[in-house]
């Protein structure tokens, strides 16, 4: 009887994961997203000003992600990795990416507090970079909004940092070529489309700190793309969470 429940549920995942199969090379021949160039001078610039090296991890994660980039389909990769394990810095990489490729990006998290967190880590790195990135919650007073809203369309704002302001507000992209979204899991399916939608078939980057194993990841996800950061930076130590 175990040998057949284990058979049962053997072929039950089998048959999940070969429909995901078939669904990401359907979507994948029928989509045509925007080609990003994997190298150039603001990633090389971004290298310089990082006070810190990165990982094993990072780099083959960050490979993973320019070669998804550098095809004509769309990415669609979910990369997990504990608290401090640095997934903003593969996330800045895809930015650039998107910016020196002429397109801009959004990057959403679920909560005010995330979004300030991220948007102060980016506005340190890209002052440096000369680049422009603004901050959208529900706090931002109106004035500001339609400053955004302006400069998003005009393409003078090449990346936009936020919460559900992204999708709930009149927001237009000039040119939407990357998504990124943070602690994936905390929106739904239809609010991750909507930020999507903001573009014509951007690149999606997905993460999370949830500890998923490789396997359980590529059932759950198995739409996705998944790269694991399983390393942390020297002198880090994993955050425990109970």
């Amino acid at each position: 009887k175990q040998a057949a429940r284990h058979r049962l549920v053997f072929d039950e995942f089998f048959y999940l994961q070969l429909g995901f199969l078939q669904r990401r090379q359907t979507l994948r021949r029928r989509q045509t997203g925007a080609i990003l160039a994997p190298t150039g001078q603001l990633i090389e610039q971004f290298y310089e000003i990082l006070p810190f090296k990165l990982t094993n991890a990072q780099q083959r994660v960050i490979s993973d992600i320019l070669n998804d980039l550098e095809k004509t389909s769309p990415m669609n990769r979910l990369v997990q990795g504990d608290v401090g394990s640095g997934k903003t810095v593969v996330a800045v990489i895809a930015i650039l990416a998107a910016i020196q490729s002429g397109y801009q990006a959004a990057l959403m998290a679920p909560t005010e507090v995330l979004a300030e967190q991220h948007y102060r880590k980016l506005v340190s790195w890209f002052n440096l970079l000369h680049l422009p990135v603004e901050l959208l919650t529900g706090s931002t007073k109106a004035a500001k909004r339609r400053q955004i809203h302006s400069q998003l369309e005009t393409g003078e704002l090449p990346l936009l940092v936020g919460t559900h302001a992204l999708i709930q507000d009149p927001v237009n992209f000039h040119s939407l070529g990357l998504v990124v979204i943070d602690e994936q899991h905390r929106f739904g399916v239809h609010q991750r489309a909507r930020l999507q939608q903001k573009g014509e078939q951007p690149h999606v980057l997905t993460m999370t700190a949830t500890p998923i194993p490789r396997t359980l990841a590529l059932t759950i996800h198995g739409d996705l793309d998944v790269s694991q950061i399983d390393e942390l930076p020297p002198g880090r130590q994993a955050i425990q969470t109970t």
